[in-house]
């Protein structure tokens, strides 16, 4: 194969950029500024009412941004010279990449969780408000908010196996 301009690797590069910090960016800001303010201004009904409206807005961008993620990343992979085969270890840069891709596919299978169980279980908990169980509506938001910061701790690590492999 070819090697790839060097026009159309940065274009790759800069839209795999936007996608992290889209994504990740979108958890640092539910996690540290929308969900304390909406904790502190909203009674628990109502809170668990505001995170499914933010989460419908932001998971199609969420998974926009995955897609966008795997196939840059992959153009990525093949331009780099550090690059010696799927799932090699030969070098630093591998094992940090390894790492990093890794990371990534628990951090999809959380998104999984949250788009496709815990949201869909928000909803449901909403639309049958009159007979809800207060406990229940105490697991759903301890499980959204867990889940939501154990993404950016999974996204924050995977930009530290990011800085890892630049650096080797």
């Amino acid at each position: 194969m070819p090697p790839i301009p060097v026009w159309a690797l940065a274009l790759i590069f800069w839209l795999h950029f936007l996608a992290t910090v889209t994504w990740i960016g979108s958890l640092v800001s539910v996690s540290l500024l929308i969900l304390p303010a909406v904790q502190r201004a909203l009674k628990p009904f109502e809170q668990l009412a505001m995170i499914e409206a933010v989460q419908k807005r932001l998971e199609p961008i969420a998974w926009f941004s995955v897609a966008l993620l795997l196939v840059t990343g992959l153009f990525q992979l093949s331009a780099n010279p550090h690059y010696n085969g799927f799932l090699s270890t030969s070098n630093q840069w591998s094992l940090a990449i390894l790492a990093k891709h890794s990371l990534a596919v628990v951090m999809v299978v959380v998104t999984a969780l949250q788009t496709w169980e815990v949201f869909p279980a928000i909803h449901r908990f909403l639309m049958r408000r009159d007979s809800a169980d207060p406990q229940q509506l105490a697991r759903l938001q301890r499980r959204a908010v867990n889940l939501l910061r154990m993404n950016l701790a999974l996204g924050v690590l995977i930009l530290a196996m990011t800085a890892i492999a630049r650096a080797s």
